[in-house]
Order: structure tokens, then sequence, then C-alpha cells
């Protein structure tokens, strides 16, 4: 088709009505989620990975299962049961080979045997209960689940299908492409949907223009899903079956051209990019994010309070260049600059205008944002003359989530200065790891209250008893959620008289207090602690062979080993169960293990400035959760601590406050057995942090393929990459830190801290 021709009938997405393309017969978002479940219970599922237990699940699958529901199948609605697990897998798998399952249903029952549309788990759960029984009846030597070993196979390894074997294990991949939680929000179901319909459309108008076209990873989704169910998709494509022979399948080659002749055909029928965020095309290598992202299905931190949750998503930046428009200034000066309209206000991304190609669209940024950044702010610049540095702000555009999330297929598009068009897209928010940061903060009481002439008087000059090290816990947003109080000495501080002395070594515990200070009014720095105790830990003796152990209000027994002829990476550290012996197995392992193990590239750690060896040596700082289940055998890490600079990474399937006894009981130990301040617990006042909002940590990560060694900030990637750069206090006096000169009598001298740290 002429390209004229092709701009007079663009349309947009919403415009697309079911005349002109596919009345779907079935709830294709409800479908949608449902396999996207499916898919990660068969990826849960590791013995459905043998390669005995395929074979037996496509005997069943063949000589029970086909002939009992093509028997049960009176009518175009198929009953409403389904088969045991490994049967529906293999069901699934074969119904996306449409032609194979076509010509198999044809020659063996003389009709296409369809799907029941169940999609809500109490239909799913009666479905699988009334084929026990049905399957029990007809199959009383065949049990329902699947019990295969080496010998049920044999005498069938001639009749099974090879086809159906090969396409299974092509099928077993799919649950990588949709891992990402977000596919299963209804949001982007529903614009992936919109998508789809857009798709089909182009394909039947225009599809003569390519020898292939490669779709992407959400319109793949609606189509497989749509394949599934064989009788409605064979009653929905009747006239156009001609037309999707061109979609590139499962397994089918494919070329990076291929890809390019599908985005420009949808840019010339939709005028819009066609990759975007959360959907790329499906031929590209799958980019795993930078952090851990999964579906969070519990968030046991919801009983704190003081908790906020962090919710992520994928953003994406596209630009198109008109040349339409004649610009009188020299051009070759402008370029684009991306910022963030609240949070990390030192970030500017400038990107050249000369370095897109005109009138194609192009991704120019691909990040990773906190909901609480609120949006981005795109300025088109021009760069000063020869004697000047600065640049002229010529045009700015805000881009709000808010607008993005309400926007059709999640997409807005705005345009700068006439001549350059920006298309942003976001995927769904999904709620992502809790970020922790325990600060240093003032020596409290017994009663909380910080020491201090302003208690003192508000007290009527009563001596405040007691002397506790306190550390605030920050978390992403720099919001005070927790405070943490270490027992060290005991008495009060009178002039000329008494001064307060080191408590017994079993009184040394750590109190973590739910909420934020409470501080005086006219200070904003002496308060009160919060009243709420939310966790504990006490030393005891430990038993022979370990060197430290604590006892967690939790229910946990926290025990340290090290052998001292080593260096710290010597320490193991194992977390008991004292009150049930029904909990998953943990494993506290030390370093960066499973999702936070660190394998960049050389050009990424180029880019940060972390050559290997600084990378190995950081390593013993670090101590990886892992917890083991049914569901996950090889063992899921559910936080990770570092230790020393006492940051913590919790998923919000992990109790927050269980973590953070781990990690200070660790940094109490350490020091105590090294006889060395080592998390500088000596440290007595608030180090001044960065200013919330110049460069907060999480807030923006970048997006593997945006990763470039010109993008040298370490706060765009995750923070354990290079924790101590930043994570350490950005204050001005964090060079020299608080000194003796700057504490007061009343809280006690350095040896009354130095002897609770390092007795």
């Amino acid at each position: 088709m002429p390209a004229s021709e092709g701009v007079a009938s663009m349309r947009t997405l919403s415009e697309i009505s079911e005349d002109e393309t596919v009345r779907f017969s079935v709830d294709l978002v409800a479908a949608a989620r449902r396999n996207i479940a499916f898919l990660r219970l068969v990826s849960d599922s590791h013995w459905l990975n043998h390669k005995p237990t395929i074979l037996e699940a496509i005997r069943r699958y063949d000589q029970l299962w086909m002939p009992l529901i093509a028997d049960l199948t009176t009518s175009s609605n198929p009953p409403m049961i389904l088969p045991p697990l490994d049967v529906e897998w293999v069901w699934f798998c074969h119904t996306l080979n449409r032609a194979n399952y076509r010509d198999y249903c044809e020659s063996r029952f003389s009709k296409l045997v369809g799907k029941p549309t169940i999609f809500d788990e109490e239909n799913e759960e009666y479905a699988l209960n009334r084929c026990r029984k049905i399957w029990e009846f007809k199959f009383p030597s065949e049990p329902f689940e699947n019990e295969a070993d080496d010998g049920s196979i044999k005498n069938y390894l001639s009749v099974f299908s090879e086809d159906l074997l090969d396409h299974v294990s092509n099928c077993r991949n799919l649950h990588r492409i949709y891992s990402e939680p977000y596919y299963s929000e209804m949001v982007y179901l529903v614009a992936a949907k919109q998508r789809y319909r857009g798709f089909i459309y182009m394909v039947h108008r225009f599809g003569d223009e390519c020898s292939c076209v490669v779709p992407t990873s959400d319109v793949f989704l609606m189509w497989l899903t749509h394949q599934s169910y064989p009788t409605v998709y064979a009653v929905d494509f009747k006239e156009l079956e001609g037309d999707v022979q061109k979609i590139v399948g499962l397994g089918d080659a494919m070329k990076e051209e291929d890809i390019e002749e599908t985005k420009m055909l949808w840019e010339r029928t939709f005028d819009q990019p066609y990759e975007k965020a959360g959907a790329a095309a499906i031929a590209r290598p799958i980019a795993q994010p930078p952090f851990y992202w999964d579906i969070t299905n519990t968030d046991v931190n919801t009983k704190y309070k003081s908790l906020v949750p962090r919710f992520l998503f994928e953003v994406c930046i596209t630009v198109i260049i008109s040349t339409i428009k004649q610009v009188k200034r020299n051009a070759s000066g402008d370029f684009l600059r991306l910022r963030i309209a609240k949070c990390h206000r030192e970030l500017k991304m400038d990107k050249p205008v000369s370095h897109f190609m005109p009138e194609t669209w192009q991704k120019a940024w691909h990040l990773y944002c906190e909901f609480g950044t609120k949006g981005f702010i795109l300025d088109l610049r021009h760069r000063g003359g020869f004697c000047s540095k600065g640049s002229s702000l010529l045009d700015s555009k805000l881009f709000s989530w808010n607008d993005l999330l309400r926007a059709p297929s999640l997409t807005s598009e705005k345009e700068i200065d006439e001549r350059v068009r920006i298309a942003a897209s976001i995927t769904p928010p999904v709620q992502a790891p809790y970020l922790l940061k325990c600060v240093p903060d003032r020596v409290t009481d017994d009663s909380g209250a910080m020491i201090s002439d302003v208690i003192l008087k508000m007290n009527q000059y009563r001596p405040q008893e007691g002397r506790w090290l306190s550390r605030t816990v920050l978390d992403h947003g720099g919001r005070e959620c927790f405070v943490i109080r270490m027992r060290v000495g005991r008495g009060f501080w009178r002039r000329g008289g008494e001064a307060p002395t080191t408590v017994k070594w079993e009184d040394r515990i750590i109190q973590i207090r739910e909420g934020s200070w409470s501080y005086v009014i006219g200070s904003s720095s002496i308060g009160r602690s919060p009243e709420k105790l939310v966790g504990t830990a006490t030393p005891k003796e430990p038993k022979e062979g370990f060197q430290a152990s604590w006892t967690f209000s939790t229910g946990n027994e926290f025990v340290i080993q090290w052998d001292s002829s080593t260096s710290i990476s010597g320490l193991r550290f194992d977390l008991l169960n004292e009150t049930s012996s029904d909990e998953p197995m943990v494993k506290l392992l030390q370093g960066r293990h499973l999702q936070y193990q660190i394998k960049k590239s050389e050009e990424v750690s180029k880019s940060e400035g972390i050559v290997e060896q600084d990378v190995s040596s950081e390593e013993h700082d670090y101590v990886t959760m892992v917890r083991y289940s049914e569901e996950n055998p090889s063992g899921k890490a559910t936080a990770l601590l570092n230790w020393k600079l006492l940051v913590v990474e919790v998923l919000p399937e992990e109790d927050a406050v269980l973590v953070l006894l781990i990690c200070l009981s660790i940094l109490r130990s350490v020091s105590e057995m090294k006889r060395v301040d080592v998390g500088s617990l000596l440290v007595r006042r608030r180090i001044r942090e960065a200013q919330i909002g110049d460069r907060d940590w999480g807030s923006v990560l970048l997006h593997p393929s945006s990763c470039s060694p010109t993008i040298s900030s370490p706060y765009l990637h995750p923070w354990y990459w290079n924790a101590k750069l930043v994570m350490t206090s950005q204050g001005r006096d964090e060079a020299v830190g608080p000194t003796s000169s700057n504490y007061s009598q009343a809280e006690g001298g350095d040896r009354l801290y130095r002897s609770g740290i390092i007795p």
C-alpha cells in the first residue's frame, strides 16, 4: 500500500471497532490473567520439568483426557471440568499449535474440541473435583495425579508425538516472558487487549507489506490466550484465518528486519511507538530488571503502621522529530533534558536532538521509577554560544504518573516546540521491596527521652536515669518508621557526683519501637522515642562452638560462629525457631546471593567505578536471607542486609523487624568479637543527611537497555552495587563526624560506650 494511502487511513487505537477487526467471544482480560497464574503455577511445579513426567503427561492427555472430554462435549460449550495439572499443561501447549491441534481433533474425534472458560478459583476447584470423580469412575486403574517413573513410559515411547514433546519444551519459557508482576494487573491487560485489537486490524488491512509480523509481549499474550480456547478462536477468526498466518509464533524464526518492518507498519497505521513500557518485541532478549520484582500476595509488614509500601513501575520515553517546522536558530545546540517531578532533584539526563533520526519513533530513556516521584519533566534546551557553558530553556512538558495511568493503552503523547513529539508509557505500579536505613541519633534514657537539658528542664531537673544508644530507621523516602535502642548504661549523671556505669553483659538488650520520634515543641532534634515496642534481642550465653547468641522476641534464636584465625569472611550465622518446627527453613548466607549476586559486565563496572576486587572485598559486609519451601526448594532470597552500614532491603513477605534485629545483632556481636567499632556505633549524634529529594536512593533506576558508560551516577543502580557511596551520609560533617567534644558530660563519656560495645 502506498505511504500516502497509509497516512490518509491512519487511525487511533480507540477508533478501531469490533466490526473492523474481531469480535472477541471470550473475556480475554480475565482469560489472560488466569493464564499468567497458570504459567506461574507450572513454573513453580518443578516436577513438571522432568522428561519422564512430561512423557507420562502426554500419554495421559492422548489416551485418557482427550477421548474423555471429546465424549463429554455434546454441544458448542465444553463441560465445566478441568484435568490434572500435568494434563492441562500439555493441553494448553497443544492448543497453541493451532494447525496441529485442529488436525489432531478432526482425525480422532471428527470435531474441534474446546476448552471451558473458567476464570475464578472457586469454579476451578469445582471443575477439578468434578473431573476427579469422573476420572476415577472412567479409569479406575489410572491414578488422577501423575505418578511417572521410567517403567511407565517404556511402552509409550513408540507412539507419543515427538512434535508435541518439542512444543511443550518450547512453551516452558513462556513464564520467563511474563514473570514481571505487572502483567497480572487489570489495567495492563485492558490496554493489551486494545493493542491486540489494533494489531489484528493492522495485519488484516496492511499485512501484505510485511513478510511476517512480530508481536510485542502484550499483544502476544492476548494472542496466545485467544488461541488457548480453540473453538472460540476458530469462530472469531473464521474470516481472518489467512491474515494471521503471518504472525510469528512460538519457536518461529525471525530477523531483526522483521521487527523493524512491523514497527514501521504500526507507526504508519497508528502514528505511535510500537514498543512501549512492558511491551517489547518478543524476539528481543528478556531483560531482567536490576532488582527483585515478584508477585506479592502477602505483605506481613502491614501490621507496622509506620511502614509505607514502596511501588515501582517501568517507564519508557520515546521521541520523534518532525522536519516540517523550520527553525530559525542553530538547532545543533538543542538537547532534551529529563528531570523527575519529585525526588532525585539532582537527576538531569541530557540527549542531543541530533541524536534522533527524523520522522521515526526512537526510544530515548527506559527507567524504573517509584510512584512517589509523581512524574517526569522533559525540557527542550539550547546550549549557549562558544564562550557560554550554560543553556537556555525553550519549552518544557510535565508527564504525571496519574495522567499516564488514565491514558489509553497507558501511553500519553505531548509536543514540545512543535517539532519534537514525546510519547511516554508506563506499566501499572507494583509493590516492591522495602528499603530501610539506620542512622545515628542521640542517646536516650530508660524512658526513651533523649539526654538533653531541654528534657531535664521539662522534668523539673530530675536526673535522667539509664543510657541507651539510639538509631533512627528511615525508609526510602526519608520517613522515620522505627527507633532502635541499645542499652549501655545504668544510673544517672550529676555534677561532681554520680555518673552512669555500664550494665551487665546480659542486660545489653536491643529494642525496636514502631513509629517516629515525638519531638518537643520548639525543637526539631530533641524528643522521645515511640511507645510501641515491636521487637527485642537479648544476648545469652552461647553454646559450645558458637561465639555469640541472641534470643529474639519473634521466637527465634540467632547464633554466630567465627573462626578467629580468619577474617570476617569466616563468619557463619544461623536462625533457629524455638517455638515451631513447622516454619520454612531459613539460611543466612554471607555475601550477596541469588538475585542480589553482582553480575556486572565490564562496561557497567567501568561506568560505576567499581573494579572486581572492590566487589569481592565488600561481600563479607552483606548477608542474604534465604527461605526454603515446597514452592521454592532451591530457596528464595527475602532480604539483603549490609550489617556494617545498617541498611536492609526486605521483601513484603518478610518481617522487617526480624531483619533489623538480625542486622543489629550481627553488628553488636562482630564489634565485640573483633574489639573494634566496625559500624560507627560510638557516633551519638544525627549526622546531616542529604536533603530529602536531592538524590533519594531507589527512586529512579535504569532499565538494563539504558545502562551506558556515559551514565556514571550510582544512584541510578541498585543500592547494593555501590552501598558505601550511595548509603553514606552526605552532610558537611561527614568526613570527621561528631567528636568527643560534641557530646555532653551528662550522656556519659566515650569510655562508657566503648565498654558497652567492646567489653
